[in-house]
């Protein structure tokens, strides 16, 4: 299948479900971010001052309520025609005006998806018998959301939430099981990164990887991780360790962080004290998750490429042209950003993995 030779790669906005072709005309600069931990916000700065129909008189653009005002739904789509992808779904939460001398007066539109009103939503509560994917299910539902969980980690006899917003008490329990938080349309996924579906992209640096910087650093690294705890039931304290084993089933080949590191330095172990774990279960769940954390984050790969549309967090990469220890496949997108300015659309973006390759 042949590409077209040029392509229109401007972004176009709905508002309530209108398109306005006028916001794509004016765009100065759009900026959509999206993580692991979830709440894609979008940045997006006007051209704000121009003519009404039929009047050659300038005047203030987009401050009137008419297209753009807080609480309305907007969507933006990038793309070539036949090929546009949906980048950003939300509302409208903030608007700005910049009025500089000899600069061009611009409006700027700040909005954020449907983890907004988890943000927004504090609260003090108790859950009892419940996993971290059940803790989720709730707060879904509290919301009008539907919800996609399956994240592997222990249930719990007693769960608080103290004085946390909904979104940040999510995140909170997805960090101790290595989960993800996100948000499509109007469902909430609590998953672990094996169940998150992702595309798959390849980046050749000198076509379309524009500029990467790549590292792999053993400072973060370490040979197991353990974690204490006391059982007050059994009256006994108990102890639980995870090792390179946890990051050995992720992997097709390669040097893991933790192997180089037992290799060059010897044992390092880290021991976990700030979670407080009250059955031995719950340790080692938090301490595999823990060592995922480390040896995932190994390899990590700073980039821009010409516009891609279709990566998203969660994408899986191959890099090529890139050095030996860098080359190759299984990086995983942990943050993206969509960027249109005036000298066109770049997406940046951080990936990470677990290893380097065999040396030659």
């Amino acid at each position: 299948m042949t590409e077209p030779l040029f392509g229109v790669w401007a972004p176009v906005f709905e508002i309530e479900g209108n398109v306005f072709g006028e916001l794509g005309r004016d765009a100065v600069r759009l900026e959509v971010d999206h993580a692991t931990d979830g709440l894609k916000t979008l940045q997006l700065r006007l051209a704000a001052v121009g003519s009404d129909e039929g009047s050659q008189e300038p005047r203030l653009l987009y401050l009137d309520g008419r297209i753009l005002d807080f609480g309305k739904s907007l969507v933006v789509a990038v793309g070539s025609a036949g090929g546009q992808r949906y980048i950003f779904r939300g509302r409208i939460s903030g608007l700005e005006a910049h009025f500089e001398e000899s600069q061009e007066h611009e409006v700027a539109v700040l909005a954020e998806d449907r983890l907004m009103d988890l943000r927004m939503t504090r609260r003090s509560r108790t859950y009892e018998n419940v996993s971290d994917a059940q803790i989720a299910e709730e707060i879904a539902a509290e919301h009008g959301l539907s919800v996609e969980a399956a994240a592997d980690g222990p249930s719990y006899d007693v769960v608080q939430q103290w004085n946390m917003s909904d979104l940040a008490f999510l995140r909170e329990r997805a960090r101790r099981v290595r989960a993800e938080v996100w948000v499509e349309r109007d469902t909430l996924y609590f998953q672990s990164r094996s169940r998150r579906a992702g595309t798959e992209l390849t980046l050749v640096r000198g076509n379309n990887l524009l500029a990467v910087e790549l590292r792999a650093d053993l400072a973060g690294q370490r040979t197991a991780v353990r974690v204490s705890g006391y059982d007050a039931g059994e009256r006994a304290g108990f102890e639980e360790e995870a090792g390179d084993e946890a990051i050995a089933a992720e992997i097709r080949g390669g040097r893991t962080g933790p192997a180089i590191l037992a290799a060059a330095f010897g044992p390092r172990i880290s021991h976990r004290v700030r979670d407080v774990p009250l059955v031995a279960t719950e340790a080692a769940d938090w301490a595999r998750a823990e060592m995922l954390r480390r040896g995932r984050s190994f390899v990590q790969a700073t980039g821009v490429t010409e516009g891609s549309p279709d990566m998203i967090v969660g994408s899986r990469l191959r890099l090529e042209r890139v050095g030996r220890p860098f080359e190759g496949g299984d990086y995983y997108v942990t943050q993206v950003r969509h960027c249109f300015d005036l000298n066109g659309y770049r997406t940046h973006f951080e990936a990470e993995r677990a290893v380097v390759e065999e040396a030659g």
